[in-house]
């Protein structure tokens, strides 16, 4: 059983930057991939940024240029860079595992940005 444990979410000016950390643990095999999503209050939980197993990344139109996803496999933990952060940014963003048909959640760290 795969736990995802995120961290690094609080609330920052519009402008500003965090950065979250997905740590995980219990991992017996490597991922496909790894990737952010965030979820808004009455939306739809979309996708933020995908690394995959190769090291490529890849990013949702709304993030790219703002935002950069990484990772240290020798922490098994994966990264989110955000910065020019902006008030629509706001949400929770959840930390994803996945291999093939297994798909792994975090709980999820509150982002609020404020205009």
């Amino acid at each position: 059983q795969v736990q995802l444990v995120e961290s690094g979410g609080g609330l920052v000016q519009a402008g500003g930057s965090l950065r979250l950390s997905c740590a995980a643990s219990g991992i017996i095999f490597n991922p496909n991939s790894m990737a952010w999503y965030r979820q808004a209050p009455g939306k739809q939980r979309e996708l933020v940024a995908r690394i995959i197993s190769g090291g490529a990344t890849n990013y949702a139109d709304f993030v790219k240029g703002r935002f950069t996803i990484s990772r240290d496999n020798a922490k098994n933990t994966v990264y989110l860079q955000m910065n020019s952060l902006k008030p629509e940014d706001t949400a929770v963003y959840y930390c994803n595992w996945n291999r093939y048909a297994y798909n792994y959640w975090g709980q999820g760290t509150q982002v609020t940005v404020s205009s």
